[in-house]
C-alpha cells in the first residue's frame, strides 16, 4: 500500500509509521510540528524513519495549505495528527483545537474523496464519552464529552461518519482509552510520573487517585489501526488494553519496577478530567481482530526502560 500518516512526528504516528515501513508499505508522513512540546522530541521519534527509504516527511499545516497532492495515489490515509491535550483545551487555547482537530479533519477527508482514496483510518478518543457512569463503554452509548479537547474529537469523528454515508469513503474511527508506552508525550501522566521517581522529583496527583482508567499499550494501538487499514470494517471501534486500574494501583506497580516509593503532591481535581473510563471492545474484536495483547506490567516496564535512556 501507499500509506499517508498525519502526526507522524509524534507518539503514535511515529509508531504505525514504522510498523507500515516494517511490513513493506510506503509511507507518506505529515507533521506540523506544533510547539504543543519540543520539537527535539518529535525528531527523536523519527530518527529511525528518516534512515528508511519507503519514508518520505512531508512538514505540513493540514488545516492551511492544498492537500491535492498529497493525498495523490494514497491508497489508505492514517490520520493521527490532532491537538492533544485536554487540561490545556480551555480558554483562548481552544481556536488551535478547531484548526488542527475539526478544519483539519475536515481538509484531510475532502481531499481523501475528490482522491478516490481506499479508506481512512481515524484517531479518535475516549474523551468523547465525557464523564459517564454507564460502563463499560460502549459505541452505541451515549457521547457527552467533559472538554473542549473531546468535543473536537467527537467532531471529527461526525465528520468521518459524514463523508462515509454522504459520499461514500470508507472510514473508521479508533476511541483510544490512554495509550502509554515509549515515546508517550511529555505531558501525559505516565510519562510524569515515572519522570518524577527516575529523579527523585515530587510526583504531582490530581484527585484521590482512585480515578480508574482502561490503559492500552502502544504495539496494541498500533496493531489496530493497521487492522483497520487492511480489513473492510467501518464505522467506530473502542481500543482498550484491557487493562483497567485505579492510578492509585498504577503508582504501586510502578514504584515496584522503579525500585522507588513515588512521593506524592496530591493536588486539586482538574476540569476535564473524568472519573473512569473502561472500554467495551467486542466491536473491535469481531469487526477487526484487535485483541490485545501486552499486559499493564510488562507496558510499564517497558516504558520506564524507555525513559531511562533520556536521563
Amino acid at each position: 500500500m501507499r500509506c499517508l500518516v498525519t502526526g507522524a512526528a509524534g507518539f503514535i504516528g511515529s509508531h504505525l509509521s514504522e510498523r507500515l515501513v516494517a511490513e513493506g508499505h510506503e509511507v507518506i508522513g505529515v507533521d506540523c510540528f506544533t510547539d504543543y512540546y519540543a520539537r527535539e522530541r518529535k525528531e527523536a521519534n523519527l530518527a529511525g524513519l528518516r534512515r528508511e527509504p519507503r519514508f518520505e516527511l512531508v512538514e505540513r499545516d493540514l488545516a492551511a495549505v492544498p492537500l491535492e497532492g498529497l493525498v495523490r495515489g494514497v491508497d489508505v490515509v492514517f490520520h493521527q495528527a490532532a491537538q492533544a491535550g485536554v487540561r490545556a483545551s480551555w480558554g483562548s487555547g481552544f481556536e488551535t483545537y478547531t484548526h488542527h482537530n475539526v478544519l483539519g479533519t475536515q481538509r484531510v477527508l475532502e481531499a481523501a474523496k475528490n482522491a478516490g482514496v481506499r479508506k481512512v483510518v481515524y484517531a479518535s478518543s475516549s474523551s468523547v464519552y465525557g464523564d459517564t457512569d454507564d460502563l463499560p463503554m460502549r459505541e452505541t452509548g451515549r457521547t457527552a464529552p467533559y472538554s473542549p479537547y473531546g468535543v473536537t474529537k467527537l467532531a471529527g469523528e461526525h465528520l468521518a461518519e459524514l463523508y462515509r454515508h454522504n459520499f461514500g469513503l470508507a472510514t473508521a474511527s479508533l476511541r483510544y482509552f490512554t495509550v502509554y508506552g515509549p515515546r508517550q508525550r511529555p505531558d501525559m501522566a505516565f510519562n510524569k510520573f515515572i519522570r518524577a521517581m527516575l529523579t527523585g522529583a515530587a510526583l504531582p496527583l490530581f484527585g484521590s487517585g482512585n480515578q480508574t482508567r482502561d490503559f492500552t499499550f502502544i504495539a496494541d494501538a498500533v496493531e489496530a489501526n493497521f487492522l483497520a487499514g487492511t480489513t473492510d470494517a467501518l464505522g467506530v471501534f473502542n481500543i482498550g488494553g484491557g487493562s483497567r486500574v485505579t492510578v492509585n494501583q498504577v503508582l504501586e506497580q510502578l514504584g515496584e519496577i522503579v525500585g522507588v516509593a513515588p512521593q506524592l503532591e496530591r493536588q486539586g481535581e482538574q476540569a476535564g478530567d473524568v472519573k473512569h473510563t473502561w472500554a467495551e471492545t467486542t466491536r473491535a474484536r469481531e469487526g477487526l481482530g484487535f485483541v490485545p495483547k501486552v499486559g499493564l506490567r510488562e507496558g510499564l516496564a517497558a516504558q520506564v526502560a524507555w525513559q531511562r535512556t533520556l536521563l
